[in-house]
């Protein structure tokens, strides 16, 4: 029994040890920092392996590359605007108000995100309205299509997709795909064969097309881009496959919200690819695609002003979480924020309950389902924690919520990929459009009060009902929701 004993506290000894140096070795806040510490000592041996697969983030090599693309790319478009903004009408008038202003400003300084005028702009809360659009766009395509996404499954959309990449490329069009390796589990390269043979791109963003040797759960790629032409592009939350357009019995009906966007800002989101698909591609084999072209003196097609803000582990700042907090603090009447996942840091936590002791009108709408077990139990461990200083919490009951938006007084507005969680915040590739249009806002609002007819309101009776097994799974899910 001594010689088991020896060995069983050199193990722990050395697993803490180790534990220390693995997580220290790295800088981290300091709530994930302990989060991490928890996971590695209280679950010896298999503590590293759960880290393997969820702490592990990219080397310095491919850091660097990434961040050098990226400010490649945000020079290039710094000189388009100053050599097209007299002819081309890039940026906005200043009769924005002062939120706005300062919005505007926050991402121009951490991002290089110029403010894009004469817009218009196109929005989907239906996958199959959402998909049909998207098809037609890239059936009219006669030059380039350039489609980025999360998840693409090989399932019925998936493949409906492929046939029409497929096509596109075999008529002359320059297709470019690029896609996460995890997120679109059975894409495999076989599966993208024909779009590859029919002259068509296709890129994993920083991993392999095999899930063995990309076991990685941190570092994914979480936009959703498609730029057509430099005519059309499209931004938001769908991925694509057969639940996004409600074909999956486990979710019903999936409430997402997407935009179809034409003029300037297309520009930007072709920008926004080219800079992922540059940082990703091999340049010993293949040319860097140039970032940006002049833009085209077509009439205007609109009038709403918008930024595209992308945020990212590259990034020393975390630039769509500043964008939700200074949109929080600047409200003046109400702040409605659509989201799947509630896993926010405190600075955003502070944020939400000092607007709602206020009086600011703050409510957040989530899913009333689960699509990730442990996520979703900590999503209720703030809901049940913001309601009690005055958020209004509704959980949304007709089918899954997925979309990200965030409406302020009615007049700006962000649509995107980023949910209001750490991941989104710090551990993930995102991109979102920040809107400064009351028409745009005021139809988002619209579509927030009608699904409040499908949701029911979080109430101090309904948190006290809840039982003890629930509120351990909760709590427990908050401790490790730094690293979810």
């Amino acid at each position: 029994m001594s010689i088991i004993s020896t060995l069983v506290v050199a193990v722990l000894v050395l697993n803490t040890a180790g534990a220390i140096f693995t997580v220290l070795r790295e800088v981290r806040d300091i709530s994930t920092t302990w989060a991490w510490l928890l996971v590695l000592i209280f679950l010896p041996v298999l503590g590293f392996g759960i880290y393997l697969f969820a702490g592990r983030g990219l080397s310095a090599r491919k850091m660097q590359a990434i961040q050098a693309e990226y400010r490649k790319g945000i020079d290039a478009f710094v000189q388009l605007q100053k050599r097209e903004n007299d002819k081309n009408q890039l940026l906005p008038p200043a009769a924005l108000s002062q939120a706005s202003k300062e919005l505007t400003t926050l991402f121009l300084n951490t991002d290089g995100a110029p403010l894009l005028s004469d817009n218009a702009v196109g929005i989907y809360t239906d996958g199959a309205a959402k998909f049909a659009a998207l098809f037609q766009d890239i059936e009219a395509a006669t030059d380039h299509v350039f489609v980025e996404y999360y998840t693409i499954y090989n399932d019925e959309l998936g493949n409906a997709l492929q046939r029409l990449l497929v096509r596109k490329a075999q008529q002359g069009v320059k297709v470019l795909v690029l896609y996460d390796a995890w997120g679109s589990q059975g894409a495999s390269a076989k599966w993208w064969r024909p779009l590859t043979e029919a002259g068509g791109q296709v890129e994993t963003y920083f991993s392999s097309r095999h899930l063995f040797l990309d076991f990685r759960l941190n570092y994914r790629l979480h936009r959703k881009i498609v730029v057509v032409d430099d005519r059309i592009g499209y931004i938001g939350g769908f991925n694509v496959g057969d639940q996004y357009v409600s074909r999956k019995p486990k979710f019903g009906f999936w409430r997402d919200t997407h935009l179809r966007v034409s003029g300037n800002t297309v520009l930007a989101l072709k920008v926004q690819f080219l800079m992922d698909w540059n940082a990703t591609v091999d340049h010993a084999r293949e040319e860097p695609y140039n970032l940006v072209a002049p833009a085209s003196d077509a009439a205007a097609p609109g009038k709403v002003a918008m930024q595209i803000v992308a945020s990212g582990p590259e990034s020393k700042g975390q630039q769509i979480k500043y964008g939700y907090v200074k949109m929080i603090t600047s409200a003046a009447k109400s702040v409605w924020i659509q989201t799947p996942y509630l896993i926010p840091d405190d600075t955003v936590i502070d944020a939400l309950i000092t607007a709602a002791l206020a009086g600011i009108d703050v409510r957040v709408m989530i899913p009333d389902m689960p699509d990730h077990p442990f996520i979703f139990r900590a999503t209720q461990y703030y809901a049940n924690y913001l309601s009690r200083f005055g958020v209004r919490i509704y959980h949304y009951q007709k089918g899954f919520l997925h979309a990200k938006t965030v409406v302020v007084d009615g007049k700006i507005a962000s649509v995107g990929s980023a949910n209001f969680d750490i991941r989104s915040f710090k551990l993930n590739f995102e991109a979102n459009a920040f809107i400064y249009d009351r028409g745009v806002a005021g139809q988002l609002t619209r579509i927030f009060e009608a699904d409040l007819a499908n949701s029911v309101r979080l109430t101090p009776a309904m948190i006290a009902a809840q039982g003890h097994w629930l509120r351990f799974k909760q709590y427990g899910s908050r401790l490790l929701s730094p690293i979810l």
